[in-house]
């Protein structure tokens, strides 16, 4: 039998369910239902059951989901139970900033090499990483056996470090960059762009 594609929309909300499992966990909750999970997330609770049931029977029916267990279901699911390390690209303010973060390491990722291009800031530290020029990118690549980048490079420059991440071997990327990047196949691309999000909001407060 063939198992059914999963959406990526679906795929999408599962990191939004783990860190609500991962706070409710903190907050010592043994269980919780669907209802008081759409409550936290502002979902109905029906979506929460459908986007779970493609993965398998999570709850009990009249007591919810053990939250220990379903946060561990959702990390194997997402991959996360393992660590991955991630290279970072451009280390200029955001990409300091990106090294720095502690949270990280408590989701399953780890920032393991730095790079940039600018010869100033080559041989510096940031936390216990030197930052590398680029040319060292594909044996740390290989080395280190990393599939995920991050790009915190001008928009100028955006798609020429992508096109040699790629080309290095890296099959993940999160694009800081205001720009749409183009990947072969096989390659997935997300975006954080804080001034596209505020533009999103500002439509709604304009006339208030």
């Amino acid at each position: 039998m063939n198992t059914p594609e999963i959406p990526e929309i679906v795929v999408r909300r599962l990191p939004l369910y783990a860190r609500t499992l991962s706070w409710l966990v903190e907050e010592n909750v043994q269980t919780v239902s669907s209802q008081e999970l759409g409550a936290n997330l502002g979902m109905s609770p029906a979506q929460i059951r459908k986007d779970l049931s493609y993965f398998g029977e999570f709850g009990k029916q009249g007591t919810g989901y053990d939250v220990k267990y379903l946060l561990s279901q959702l990390r194997q699911i997402l991959g996360v139970e393992r660590e991955w390390l991630v290279a970072l690209v451009g280390v200029g303010d955001l990409g300091h900033a990106i090294a720095r973060y502690g949270g990280f390491g408590k989701r399953g990722f780890k920032i393991a090499a730095l790079f940039d291009n600018d010869p100033r800031k080559i041989g510096q530290q940031v936390g216990e990483l030197e930052i590398l020029g680029m040319e060292a990118l594909p044996m740390v690549v290989k080395g280190l056996r990393l599939r995920l980048g991050i790009v915190a490079v001008p928009a100028a420059k955006a798609q020429e470090v992508t096109d040699y991440l790629v080309e290095c071997g890296i099959r993940g990327i999160l694009n800081y960059a205001p720009i749409n990047l183009h990947v072969p196949k096989g390659v997935r691309v997300r975006y954080i762009d804080p001034v596209v999000l505020l533009q999103s909001m500002t439509y709604h407060l304009k006339s208030g």
